[in-house]
């Protein structure tokens, strides 16, 4: 089965990015806007713009996938192979920025419903009128969150030598990040150039990372591999695995929105 796979798994990575690459609209930011129209509505409104072209997905994606991103690469350069969940102490500060995401994008969604809908939903009052600012810095609280999650998780299924220690471990820790991502947020927030193309890839780039090591993780218990890896190297084949099921859900999913919109914007309201 081992043999088979080494075979297989790299013919349909090529056959996925070939794919992918295909439907994709042209250009650079055109790919990274194909990633972004698999997960995200993608309103204009909602989102960051280059000049007149918006970012692959909204302000609250933004925040939420460059985070993530950011956050596996810096726990996996400070804290390498580290696979004990958050303490306790900093899950609480995780749920707590879970719960302004929440609650954000939950107000966020009832303001769209009214403002498309007249009259809907009157018996409903939002807690304040949504704005991007709000929803990059709550979606960067959620992607800080997800990122050490899923840190842990890819660490617990991968490694054969696991530090059980949590990457995320003291208040320490957890500043140095919130720092981090929160410099990130207000570079976003100035709407420099300099800093919004760059951030377009990187976001894109934090889609398909979490999205390549869910997969991933996936692929080793099917294939039984737990904890029987010791480098990145070793395991490329579960990492190809993972980023080819990645593409593959991220081209169906942008092959059936097209086909039910019509259209590689926004989704269409009213």
């Amino acid at each position: 089965m081992q043999k088979i796979t080494r075979w297989i798994v790299p013919l349909a990575a090529l056959f996925a990015i070939a794919a992918f690459l295909y439907i994709a609209p042209p250009g650079l930011l055109g790919k990274a806007d194909a990633v972004g129209y698999a997960i995200c509505h993608r309103i204009g409104e909602r989102s960051f713009h280059i000049h007149d072209r918006q970012l692959p997905m909204c302000a609250r994606d933004t925040g939420t996938f460059t985070s993530a991103g950011l956050t596996l690469l810096i726990l996996a350069l400070s804290k390498p192979k580290r696979g004990g969940m958050p303490a306790k102490k900093i899950i609480v500060v995780l749920i707590a920025f879970f719960l302004a995401w929440a609650i954000d994008g939950s107000n966020s969604y009832l303001y769209l419903i009214k403002q498309t809908y007249e009259g809907a939903l009157p018996q409903i009052p939002n807690i304040y009128i949504p704005n991007n600012t709000l929803r990059l810095l709550t979606g960067t609280g959620m992607g800080m969150g997800m990122g050490s999650i899923l840190y842990a998780a890819f660490s617990q299924t991968a490694w054969k030598e696991l530090d059980t220690r949590p990457a995320l471990e003291t208040w320490r820790d957890l500043g140095l990040l919130i720092a981090i991502l929160l410099i990130l947020a207000l570079a976003i927030l100035s709407e420099s150039l300099l800093v919004l193309y760059p951030v377009a890839i990187i976001s894109v780039l934090g889609v398909i990372t979490l999205l390549t090591l869910i997969f991933s993780v996936v692929w080793m218990m099917i294939m039984r591999q737990e904890n029987s890896f010791t480098s990145l190297k070793e395991m490329w084949l579960a990492l190809l695995a993972g980023l080819t099921l990645a593409l593959i859900m991220l081209l169906v999913i942008d092959l059936l929105r097209i086909q039910l919109t019509g259209t590689w914007g926004a989704f269409p309201m009213g």
